[in-house]
């Protein structure tokens, strides 16, 4: 929906194809640092030719660490920054069966959590830095519109159209994420994602 706001020297990084579809206004631009294609497997790129962030490009889920790294100073002072967040157990849940959705045959949620090497997201590392939170607004998945139009509130940007959804119907079950959980399982989530939890007063 924001990019809609954005003007030829904006950037705006590459979307997934079911994203792109709905997505108004420009598409993915200047993203890229270097001639490298910023969005494809940055972590890869990293490991296996040990460049520095601003070698990458912007890419989604970038984080704030090495956005700071690749704006200048006074760009990163000005903007005003937001994020959002979602409560840790039901993204989780969610997170599960966004990464098997094109498996017949997918470990169970629990064995996910319990085995995959990289079951841990870390979302917390996309707006913080050194530990600390560094956003100037931080917003809810759960009140993702009426947060959403506080935060443009505060820069004098309306929020004009309803939000468009996407990844919708990628979790086929209506079970609720809580019903995923035994006490080990609900205990795990809650050790591995304690600062965003303790940022937004979560609760199972």
């Amino acid at each position: 929906m924001l990019r809609e706001l954005c003007g030829p020297d904006d950037i705006i990084t590459p979307l997934l194809e079911d994203e792109e579809t709905i997505s108004k206004g420009r598409k993915a631009q200047n993203y890229e640092v270097h001639g490298w294609w910023g969005s494809q497997r940055p972590l890869l790129k990293r490991r296996v030719f040990r460049k520095a962030p601003q070698d990458y490009g912007y890419h989604s889920h970038i984080i704030a660490k090495h956005v700071r790294h690749l704006v200048d100073k006074d760009v990163w002072n000005s903007y005003f920054k937001f994020a959002f967040d979602r409560n840790p157990w039901d993204r989780q849940v969610s997170d599960y069966h966004f990464r098997y959705r094109k498996t017949d045959n997918p470990p169970s949620f629990a064995e996910h959590v319990r085995t995959h090497r990289r079951a841990r997201m870390k979302n917390y590392e996309v707006y913080s830095i050194d530990g600390e939170p560094c956003v100037d607004f931080m917003g809810r998945f759960e009140s993702l519109e009426d947060d959403l139009k506080a935060a443009l509130d505060k820069i004098g940007v309306p929020l004009v159209q309803d939000l468009p959804r996407a990844k919708a119907g990628i979790r086929k079950t209506k079970t609720h994420y809580r019903d995923y959980y035994d006490d080990e399982l609900r205990e795990t989530i809650a050790r591995w994602y304690a600062p965003e939890i303790r940022l937004l007063g979560y609760e199972f």
